[in-house]
């Protein structure tokens, strides 16, 4: 890794306001920016952000979807110019012309969604770009192995992208910055899906990395992340920096507090994502579970891929009304197969499965939503909706015919209910007319979860990684969400890479590993450490 400025001295421990005064920015950092602005059409994304990042240091970026993080982001990493203020590299002035000038200049960026070639294989996309000439695949095949072992990110550099899985992508991406040994490394939510001990080891990488005189930006919304790592915290809210702390294990409630617009968290209340919120009383179990359907049966599910390779196997579960239970494993071990199932969109090769008492084995997406099973999918942008849709009719497709009269759709109507959902679900949008690509990829999940946990009859929800890409306060209120439908007799299958979540949501947790459940546990955090090596193959 560079090895560069030392980082200047710390500053007095506890909160500060978010700007510097004025000539102190750039003195000791290796990047900074002063006074910045970004505004879309009449739209201020950021506001008079000054911030440094520091050689030797892990600087967390926290906030919530829509606060200017990845704007932020975007800007450091040549994607945007500011409209105001001026941004420094080193000392000397920064104004990157693009992307690709930023990764000459040594600013790495891994972002949330993949800038990868599918068709490619694994070392073929790290040369991409890098190279002139003849390529030596080998020796870039060498060097990825000696990072992938070093940082703990398994990867085959001549499988083909492709036939990775959603986590193992997320390595890639990771092992192809720390290829170019950054001076600046940023990080956009690089942990969502990662094991417990890789995320662990991600985190100890990103010390390592900082150690050697690298400045490491971390954008996440993992609070337990922020007390590992940060030597610096700073939140946004609408745009501006609105505090910085360099001792985040200390000043988390206040963190959290800035983030929500709130002074601190009331004494005793719950961080927000953090938290397991009460569970649901046994009075009001009983009372979802007086119809004696099962909410979920699968039995005996099996699944072959068009290669013939098995990836679930004899998979056999339940799900009770008013009960939520995780499915808890890495990614590519038959979650992403399972969910396809449930959802009508592959068919087992063996086995069935049933929603009540409707076997829904053959059935297609339609006839499924009919049945009352909602579908959070876990890639949205392929599976749950249509970028040039409008936010309204995302949130009413199930229900579309509801507002139809005389054979014609009432737009006020439309209009009416789908605002209403809007406020509910604090989906940060000009309007619901606005094309549901153009939303953030928070408020595309907020619009998903609108649509399926408001659906009429609703007896059963998949919810595949439905957190991801939310911020800390979104994340209680998705959840609180989901409890409010199991209140309501509804069961819910948790598929999520987010184990701490799990547990504190969840009432049963049934571990996965090569397409098959190997192991149930109580969902309770006692279990943590077991329950994480299970998902890495150990045996109970």
């Amino acid at each position: 890794m560079t090895v560069g400025i030392a980082p200047e001295a710390a500053a007095p421990a506890g909160m500060t306001g978010g700007r510097a005064p004025e000539g102190d920015m750039s003195v000791g950092a290796r990047f900074a920016m002063q006074g910045v602005g970004k505004r879309f059409g009449s739209f201020d994304a950021l506001a008079d952000v000054s911030i440094a990042f520091h050689g030797g240091e892990v600087h967390c970026l926290l906030g919530e979807n829509g606060a200017g993080k990845s704007t932020l982001c975007n800007m450091i990493f040549g994607v945007h110019r500011p409209s105001a203020g001026s941004m420094q590299l080193e000392g000397a002035a920064y104004a990157p012309d693009g992307p690709r000038d930023a990764l000459e200049q040594g600013i790495a960026m891994v972002h949330q969604h993949f800038s990868l070639v599918n068709e490619l294989t694994v070392v073929d996309n790290l040369l991409l770009g890098r190279t002139l000439g003849r390529v030596d695949r080998t020796a870039y095949a060498a060097r990825m192995a000696e990072l992938s072992e070093l940082y703990g990110l398994a990867l085959e550099p001549y499988r083909t992208v492709g036939d990775l899985s959603i986590g193992e992508r997320q390595r890639v991406e990771i092992v192809k910055c720390l290829m170019l040994e950054p001076t600046l490394l940023i990080l956009d939510e690089p942990t969502a899906v990662l094991l417990p001990d890789e995320i662990k080891a991600l985190m100890e990488t990103c010390s390592r990395v900082a150690a050697q005189g690298t400045a490491v930006v971390l954008v996440t919304h993992k609070l337990a992340e922020i007390k590992q790592v940060a030597h610096r915290v700073s939140v946004l809210r609408a745009g501006r920096i609105v505090t910085t702390s360099d001792n985040a294990a200390d000043d988390i409630d206040r963190l959290v507090g800035a983030m929500i617009g709130r002074d601190a968290l009331a004494e005793g209340e719950a961080i927000p994502g953090l938290s397991a919120a009460p569970r649901q009383s046994a009075k009001s179990r009983a009372a979802a579970q007086a119809t004696g359907d099962l909410a979920l049966m699968v039995d005996g599910v099996s699944f072959a891929d068009a290669t013939g390779a098995k990836r679930l196997d004899n998979v056999t579960l339940t799900v009770r009304p008013g009960e939520i239970v995780g499915i808890a494993g890495v990614e590519g071990n038959g979650q992403s197969e399972l969910g396809a199932i449930l959802a009508g969109l592959a068919r087992p090769s063996a086995g069935r499965w049933f929603a009540g008492n409707s076997e829904l084995t053959q059935a297609s997406p339609k006839q499924i939503t009919a049945a009352g099973v909602g579908i959070v999918p876990e890639d949205r942008h392929l599976v749950a909706a249509a970028d040039d849709m409008t936010l309204a009719e995302t949130i009413l497709n199930n229900r579309m015919r509801l507002h139809a009269r005389f054979g014609l759709i009432d737009r006020r109507s439309v209009t009416r209910e789908a605002e209403g959902l809007i406020d509910r679900f604090d989906i940060r949008t000009a309007g619901s007319d606005v094309r549901f690509g153009s939303l953030s990829g928070g408020n595309q999940q907020k619009a998903v979860l609108a649509r399926e946990l408001t659906m009429p009859g609703l007896r059963f929800l998949l919810a595949a990684q439905p957190t991801r890409g939310l911020d800390v306060g979104a994340v209680a209120a998705v959840y609180g969400l989901i409890r409010d439908a199991c209140t309501q007799g509804a069961g819910v299958l948790l598929i999520s890479s987010e184990l701490d979540e799990i547990l504190a949501v969840a009432d049963r947790v049934l571990v996965i590993y090569r397409g098959g459940i190997v192991n149930e546990r109580p969902a309770d955090p006692a279990h943590k450490e077991a329950i994480g090596a299970m998902m890495a193959g150990q045996k109970p």
